[in-house]
């Protein structure tokens, strides 16, 4: 077949495949398939919080250019053109306690079961900085790169590992390449100071880079933590965009003031973002950020420097308090997802990590590890190291990369355009734009548009109730979780002082088949808000079943649910029957037409749709029960 011929072909296969969609979507909205216009296709496309639009289909009319092979510029397919594919990527876990001996156990342990890159917490809440030779003793760092998280005490925790390094290298350690032992100190003033975490100054970053870069060692000073802004709530384009936004001001102040080239400069930073279980908006997020930052190596005419190691560490902000075992499946598919990005190192963060220590009974060696076993399934057992970027040429995946970066081009040209990262952060260019995302975002997972399984649906509310003290202290990340967790919040409360859950009463109207969607629908919808549902099964209007129920329950709220057939018949009598057997507060569980001709006392005091806000309609109907109030 010619090209010509193919691609007349793949066109008329398309063409075929938007009529069938013209005609399905005429069917389901009733209305005459010429009056969806010639692109039927778009309305079933979905935009990203970014702006990015993610097509229904794709096909070969969405085939992009291939891109240059892995460790070549611009590096979107890797950085490594010689990763061992026996291994990986880097897995990556945290440590560091105030014990070091406890520390380096841990940290031995890890290694021989399948680590292979280490987060060193020193300082606060850490290992303290004179005890770090002691939580690394026995620890080969050529084998096992090291990654510090020294906060405001970076620049001491850097002295005494190069010190540990000096000794080691003097006392003969078998490294005759010294190259191979790769170090990150972790200096991250500029996301820090969006952030609030404590930090070394910028001015203390810029001179430890420069000590860094005369060691033999690999050694990247400096950490741009892209994290900080997808905690705040920020899309992955806007992370991409601020972040190097901020690794190209240290850029500019690395070779300005610390005298050192371009290319020593750029090898002085390393990159960490966030991996969520958007499994294929991970894929294309890390693809896109080597292609970014590749184009501010080329721009500053150092092309052979622009692959900056990446982190990848599994979002905190997805992770749920309630029915927090959901976490390990949402830490697999992010994992997945940077390991297929490419990735160089991943962190799993441990299942129980948006609560207290030993809250679910669990010990920390547990929940450690499962996330590290998270990551060994994937490399042993599903083998997804073997190929290096395994989605190349997907028509999707290729297409969300360049979105995803060119969205984030204009996001970091905005931030230029206001003078650079630091005056952009003065002026809350980036705050603003990542609390409106963060804003929408909310505004989505209280409308119920944005599942986040096991709290806003199929909740699970006969789970064990939390503790005050539950909720892991010092947090500061965003959780799109949070507002509904605060009305479970509230009913464990109810409970802990009344011996009950916050209760509604169901009235079903109809046979089982009528009622049973609205029934399911509207306990999910209850049981979100930590309110607890009662079904009486059906009931007849009109022959005492409505009094005994309301009187069953001893609730002061209701729900009706039925068909919008049935409300026309039978709403407005059973709404009568439900107030005068004692209920002040009748709800419907479908939309206000199905009893628009009802007024008075037999109209319904408020409507529960798919649609509604869920998180105000359930804080509503908790204050009313807490209250006791009648309407």
């Amino acid at each position: 077949m010619s090209l010509a011929s193919e691609a007349e072909a793949v066109e008329q296969a398309y063409a075929e495949w938007q009529r069938s969609v013209a005609g399905v979507l005429a069917k389901s909205r009733r209305v005459d398939a010429a009056e969806l216009g010639p692109e039927p296709q778009k309305l079933l496309e979905t935009v990203t919080y970014d702006g990015v639009t993610v097509a229904p289909l794709y096909s070969p009319r969405d085939e992009r250019p291939e891109q240059s092979l892995p460790g070549t510029f611009p590096y979107v397919r890797g950085v490594d053109a010689h990763r061992d594919v026996n291994a990986g990527w880097l897995v990556s876990a945290a440590f560091g306690t105030a014990s070091a001996a406890e520390t380096n156990r841990a940290i031995l342990d890890a290694l021989e079961n399948g680590v292979s890159a280490l987060w060193l917490k020193v300082g606060a809440d850490g290992v303290p900085v004179t005890d770090l030779a002691a939580a690394l003793e026995g620890v080969l760092l050529d084998l096992a790169p090291l990654t510090l998280d020294a906060g405001a005490e970076v620049n001491d925790a850097a002295r005494a590992l190069f010190s540990l390094l000096d000794a080691r290298g003097e006392a003969g350690d078998g490294v005759s390449d010294r190259s191979s032992i790769r170090v990150h100190l972790g200096a991250a003033p500029l996301t820090s100071s969006f952030s609030g975490a404590a930090d070394v100054e910028f001015a203390g970053a810029v001179e430890l880079a420069a000590l860094a870069a005369a060691r033999a060692e690999t050694v990247h000073a400096i950490t741009v933590d892209g994290t900080a802004f997808h905690n705040a709530g920020a899309g992955d384009a806007e992370e991409l965009g601020a972040a190097i936004a901020a690794g190209l001001e240290y850029l500019r102040a690395l070779t300005a003031e610390s005298g050192l080239t371009i290319g020593a400069a750029l090898s002085q930073l390393a990159f960490r973002y966030s991996a969520t279980d958007d499994q294929f908006q991970t894929i294309a997020k890390f693809r896109a950020a080597r292609l970014v930052w590749a184009r501010i190596a080329q721009v500053c005419g150092a092309s052979d420097f622009g692959g900056a190691p990446q982190h990848a560490v599994t979002s905190a902000a997805m992770m749920a308090q309630r029915d927090p075992w959901v976490n390990m499946l949402r830490t697999t598919l992010a994992a997945f997802g940077a390991g297929v990005g490419g990735a160089d190192a991943v962190t799993v963060l441990p299942f129980d990590v948006a609560l207290a220590d030993g809250t679910l009974g669990v010990s920390k060696s547990f929940s450690s590890r499962i996330a590290r076993n998270t990551q060994l399934l994937l490399l042993e057992e599903s083998h997804l190291g073997r190929v290096l970027d395994p989605s190349a040429g997907s028509w999707y995946v290729e297409d969300l990369t360049q979105q995803i970066a060119a969205t984030a081009w204009e996001f970091f040209q905005e931030i230029e355009a206001a003078g650079g990262y630091l005056a952009a952060l003065e002026a809350g260019i980036v705050s603003g734009r990542i609390a409106a995302t963060k804003a929408k975002r909310d505004s989505d997972i209280a409308h119920r548009k944005t599942t986040v399984t096991g709290v806003n649906e199929f909740p699970n509310l006969g789970e064990t109730p939390l503790s005050a003290e539950a909720v892991e202290p010092g947090q500061s990340v965003a959780r799109y979780a949070a507002a509904f967790e605060a009305l479970r919040d509230r009913s464990d409360a109810f409970l802990a002082a009344g011996g009950a859950r916050p209760t509604a009463l169901l009235a079903p109207l109809g046979s089982v088949a009528e009622h049973n969607v609205r029934t399911t629908f509207a306990s999910n919808l209850l049981a979100s808000g930590g309110i607890d549902a009662v079904n009486p099964g059906p009931l007849e209007v009109g022959a005492e079943a409505i009094s005994a129920a309301v009187k069953a329950s001893g609730v002061t709220v209701a729900v009706l649910c039925g068909t919008d057939k049935r409300y026309g018949e039978s709403a407005a009598a059973a709404v009568a029957e439900l107030r005068a057997a004692g209920i002040t507060k009748v709800l419907l569980a479908g939309p206000e037409k199905a009893v628009a001709d009802a007024t008075g006392e037999s109209r319904p005091d408020g409507f529960l749709t798919a649609r509604i806000d869920a998180v105000s309609a359930l804080t509503e109907l908790l204050d009313f029960i807490e209250t006791g109030s009648s309407k």
